[in-house]
């Protein structure tokens, strides 16, 4: 059951970055004029890397880290997710990964 809650979680996430890159690249294209295709190909691209390079929260933890310390708190849980399924592994293999795999057969 967790694998078919991973999987609806990665279909829902693609299809949200999709409909995100393709409104900005649509507002980008009115604005500034220029072909719609090449600049969703490569909006694509920008996007699948930086969620598969920041897909988790290990940046946000980092961040905390020397805040919780002062205060005696100790590091954050790695399964506090939030209730998200999907871990950054699974979101750069389900949903940044094929972004950069639909950029890039849009540019061909």
């Amino acid at each position: 059951m967790t694998v078919v809650r991973g999987l609806r979680e990665a279909l829902v996430l693609f299809v949200i970055a999709l409909v995100a890159v393709a409104v900005a690249v649509g507002v980008w294209t009115v604005v500034g004029g220029g072909d719609f295709v090449f600049r969703f190909g490569v909006a694509l691209i920008v996007v699948g890397t930086l969620l598969g390079l920041t897909g988790d929260l290990t940046l946000s933890r980092i961040g905390m880290l020397p805040a919780r310390a002062m205060f005696g708190l100790a590091p954050e849980r790695e399964d506090a997710g939030g209730g998200r399924v999907l871990t950054g592994v699974g979101i750069f293999l389900f949903v940044s990964l094929p972004l950069m795999v639909v950029g890039v057969t849009v540019l061909a």
